[in-house]
């Protein structure tokens, strides 16, 4: 048996998508509970998500829309596989000796079938947005103004995010302007974890330079990343690191 070798900018990818499904699986568990902050009320969710910001940025920054579309999908898949197999759980008949017992555990588990459903389509709307509109600002500036491309899709892509989970989570149980106020504190919230964040893209850009091959560092100079070949095998890939070393 043959085993696939993985160059590390493959390795890097595995460990950003796992990374990313962590994030994402953690907001959709404490998005249901609001917080007081400033004055504000916040879904705890705005503690974790913004790292998927980030994350995304990333990706589609060095892999291109193909890799950070696969990211998002990744989610998405791990979202529904965790959603299935708690409620499948939830339906299990709870043992008289069990160390947890069923009110406990609903209380833990028990999330509202209609946040999760509003979360995850709030989700992939904000995703897809943002990963075009980050590719438009990137073909407008270039390799300059990261922080410009990392920014404006977030501005844009999160207040659709904010206003869906928002609308699809409360519409009917509370008051338009209650949600409304919920949604813009949460994308206030949000927007500032966003720039806070921003450095660690800076740095992940430096990490990305500095580890990966020359010829792959030069690729990216030239803004010509291995957009459709960054899965491919290894020895696809030397071979368009030795096309672009002959072509320096």
């Amino acid at each position: 048996m043959v085993e696939a070798a993985l160059d590390s900018k493959q390795r890097i990818y595995i460990f950003l998508t796992a990374l990313f499904v962590a994030a994402l699986l953690a907001g959709d568990f404490v998005g249901g509970k609001f917080f007081t902050f400033a004055g504000f009320s916040l879904s705890a969710g705005i503690i974790p998500f913004p790292l998927t910001f980030v994350l995304t940025d990333v990706v589609n920054e060095f892999y291109g829309t193909q890799g950070a579309r696969r990211l998002t999908y990744a989610g998405l898949l791990a979202a529904v596989f965790v959603w299935v197999t708690i409620n499948v759980a939830l339906a299990l008949p709870t043992t008289s000796d069990s160390p947890i017992s069923d009110a406990v555990f609903r209380g833990a588990f028990g999330t509202s079938a209609r946040l999760y459903v509003a979360s995850l389509a709030a989700y992939m709307i904000g995703q897809l947005l943002d990963i075009s509109i980050f590719q438009v600002l990137r073909r407008l500036t270039g390799h300059r103004l990261l922080w410009l491309r990392s920014t404006g899709s977030t501005v844009v892509s999160q207040a659709i995010d904010s206003l869906s989970v928002s609308f699809v989570f409360l519409v009917g149980t509370r008051p338009t302007g209650f949600i409304l106020s919920n949604a813009t504190h949460n994308y206030g919230g949000k927007l500032i974890m966003a720039v806070l964040l921003t450095p660690l893209i800076y740095l992940g850009h430096a990490f990305f330079h500095r580890h990966f091959s020359k010829a792959e560092a030069r690729l990216l100079a030239l803004g010509q990343p291995e957009r459709e070949d960054s899965f491919a095998p290894v020895a696809q890939n030397e071979s368009l690191q030795a096309e672009a070393s002959l072509g320096g």
